[in-house]
Formats: C-alpha cells, structure tokens, sequence
C-alpha cells in the first residue's frame, strides 16, 4: 500500500478531532491538507484551494512566512527547551516582552504572561482577575460575567464563562459563579430592538442589572470579545464595548478582552480593543501571535492591574503557569511573527478585503433566500443560512455541510458551524482571492439550493 492510501485508510481512524463526533469522523473523512503556500491549502489529492479559515483564524500571514520559519529552525539549533519557572528564563521571552510591550502600548498593557494558547490564556486572566481583587482585599469578588454566544476556550473555567450551550453542557456542573446576559446579535436578539445601536444599549442595561443583582462587590470581572468569533462572527455597535468598560469601571470590575482571534490585526486595527477605542484590564491573545507556526500565546496585563501585582506583597506570587510558558522557540517564532507584523501591517490590508468580502456576501443574499444574515468586521465575516426567510428558521446543520463541501469542490476551503458559513482568511489575500472565495461561496450556495 502506498502512503496516500495508507493515509486515507487510517484517518480518523486512531485520532479523535476537535468539536467532533468520533463516529462522524470516521463516516466521513476530514480533508488531509499536506502544504500551505501563500493564501492557498493543498490537499492529499492535489487540489489546491484559497484557505478562507486561515488556518483557525491564526494563519494571518499565510502560509510562506519564511522569516518565521527561519526563526524556528534557529531556535532549535541553539535552544530547543528551558523553563521560565522561578529562577529560570531564555533570552528570547525576554526578548519577546519587550516586543509586545511596545506594540501593546496604545492599549496600556505592559506586561506579558506567556502561555500555550488561547484557552490557556484565558484561563490565567480570569485566575489573574480574581486574585487582583484578593490582593487589593476585596476576597469576595469572585464571579464572572460574560456574553451570549461568547466563546473562550475548553479549559473549565473558559468553558464556564462561554455563552453558547453546546460547548458548556457535556461537561457540567462548570466553575460556579458565572452569569452570561443577551450579547449584541442583532438578527436574534431578546429585546425586539432593530438596530445595533439600540441593541448595544440594552445589553448595557443588562450588564448593570446583572451586576446591582449580583452585587458589584461579588463580580471580579466582566469578559468579552471585541468581535466573537466562534458564535458565528457577531460584530458589535462601535460603541459597544465603550460602554461595557465604563459600567466595569464604575463598578470596581475588571474587563477582560479574548483577543485570541482579533489582535494583530484582523479587525483591520492592530489589537480589537483599539478598534472600538478601548483599554482593557487583561487581552487574552494566541493564534496569529506565531502565524499559527507553533503553540504559543500571551496575556497582556494594564499597568493598573500590575502595579497592584508588583506592590502587593506576599498574596502577589503568581501561583499558576505552565510547562512550556515562555517556550523559547515559541517566543522566537512570535519575534519574527511580530516583526513581520509591524513591518507590512496586515490590518492595513484586512480593512479593504474584508469590506469586499462583506459587500460581495451582501450581493450573494440578494440573490439566495437561504441566507439570513450578513455579518462582520474586517477580515472576521459570516453567512447564516435559514431555511424560511420570513420566520429566520435556523438550517440544518447538514445544509451547511453540502455548502462546504460544494465550496470547497470549487476553490475554497470555508469554515462551517451550526448553520453558519465562517471566513476569516489569512490578512495577506489580495482582491482576486477575494474574489475566488465569493465565487466558491456562489457554488456552495447553488449547491444547497438545488
């Protein structure tokens, strides 16, 4: 037997995926991407297709970044391994902080936790956010308020604040304390309000409601996406998330951005917390921090909230960490990914295609009655499919399958969740890859249609 039928024999044979059925896998095969080239995927068969997933909404500078992959291979060479436990650290993190202090300095972040990846990430902060309130001696300031459709990780406590049923249920009882209110998804909204603007108000009004119900002295911390992203790209009011962070601030509550996705660019704006003109106590980041090249992420911390941690005493020591925190060929890859970074500027690139994009999906829903709803910011945009128009009756999730699948036939890889088509392609693509995708979307949607 040959290696690519080896390969194809054996898939999912012996590896359980991600947000997965096992049984479903094993039914019915996931694609073998073998390279990555630019903007484009190829899979074992040849095809060679736009990836319009950017890889997990981590690849933003595609797939040729040789610089980070120099970086990497370097690293290897001098040092492969150290921990950055108590007493140790490499040159590299030291390097990395920095870095990431001086991009992140418009944010007022100044300080780096390193981590592993998102969930990781957002687990430090909301472990950071409860024992910021603990040094200041304000212990019963546990709990922790979040969004509908929100998502933040699969850790307990990520999986605890996340605001959508399906990645909380099959593992509960969750962490305690973690209340969820009505998010700004305007098409599906509690309120029978018809504009984002109204919409943002009244999820204001529920924040403060929450917080009087809870006590403000109970709540550490308020956490939210500039843009969620695996709710289905729900993009908020500018004025927004202004208006979480001044009820936080009026009430003694951190705010907690989970910029894993949004940062370095992909909102057309470096962080998604400059984008709505926002500083946060804590920002989550991972993904795009290496292009996707290596497991790596950080949380950056405001100088208010360092400074209470640096002149707190005993009751300061951060407790909690992992094994490959600081990564020196993690931070190597992020330097290189940084630098490549500040040097093209991919949000500058990300704003004009994601309208594109946008624009064109908005065209494509004129044309086909199955999709609902057009959404999104920047290069983070989406397609919901319904199976009545008039009544928004959410499709099946096997429609967006056939989608997926009929795009795919005809040039792009598309992410699909639920009854949602998902884009978000690396910041590099050019107007004419743009333009492969909506013509891969058309098929897709000429495919559910028939």
């Amino acid at each position: 037997m040959n290696k690519i039928n080896f390969l194809k024999e054996h898939n999912a044979r012996h590896v359980w995926h991600p947000m997965t059925h096992p049984a479903e896998s094993i039914a019915n095969p996931p694609t073998i991407v073998t390279e990555g080239e630019g903007v484009h995927i190829v899979d074992i068969d040849g095809r060679r297709v736009v990836d319009a997933v950017g890889g997990l909404w981590n690849v933003n500078l595609g797939y040729s970044c040789q610089p980070v992959k120099d970086a990497i291979s370097a690293q290897m060479q001098a040092l492969p391994y150290y921990s950055t436990f108590r007493g140790t650290t490499n040159d590299k993190a030291i390097e990395l902080s920095e870095m990431l202090r001086d991009f992140f300095r418009p944010d007022g972040l100044s300080r780096s936790f390193f981590t592993s990846g998102g969930s990781d990430s957002v687990e430090v902060a909301l472990k950071l956010a409860r024992q910021y309130h603990r040094i200041r001696g304000d212990a019963g300031r546990s709990k922790f308020i979040s969004l509908h459709k929100g998502y933040h990780g699969t850790h307990f406590g990520g999986a605890s604040v996340n605001g959508n049923a399906k990645f909380r249920q099959s593992y509960e009882p969750l962490l305690a304390g973690c209340i969820h209110i009505p998010g700004p998804y305007l098409y599906r909204n509690p309120f029978d309000v018809t504009t984002s603007v109204a919409l943002a108000g009244k999820c204001a009004q529920a924040l403060e409601q929450a917080i009087a119900f809870e006590g403000a002295d109970t709540v550490a911390a308020f956490i939210m996406e500039p843009v969620q992203g695996a709710g289905g790209v729900i993009a908020p009011h500018p004025d927004f998330m202004p208006m979480m962070r001044e009820i936080c601030d009026r009430h003694g509550v951190l705010m907690i951005a989970d910029e894993v996705i949004t940062a370095f660019g992909r909102l057309g704006s470096p962080t998604g917390a400059r984008h709505w003109g926002v500083q946060p106590d804590f920002a989550c980041t991972a993904k795009a921090i290496t292009n996707g090249y290596f497991p790596f992420g950080a949380v950056m911390i405001h100088d208010r909230v360092a400074e209470v941690f640096e002149t707190g005493g005993a009751r300061a020591s951060v407790d909690t960490g992992y094994t490959y925190s600081g990564h020196p060929v993690g931070a190597a890859a992020a330097i290189a990914c940084l630098t490549e970074t500040r040097r093209i500027r991919p949000w500058e690139n990300a704003g004009p295609r994601g309208a594109e994009l946008k624009a064109g999906l908005a065209r494509l829903a004129a044309r086909h009655e199955i999709i609902g709803d057009v959404r999104g910011e920047g290069l983070m945009c989406a397609i919901e499919f319904v199976s009545d128009h008039a009544a928004r009756t959410p499709a099946a999730s096997a429609v967006a399958a056939r989608f997926q699948k009929a795009a795919y036939d005809a040039g792009a890889m598309i992410r699909v969740s639920g009854n949602n088509a998902i884009f978000s392609p690396p910041l590099v693509l050019e107007a004419a890859d743009v333009e492969t995708i909506l013509t891969a979307t058309e098929a897709g949607l000429k495919a559910i249609g028939a």
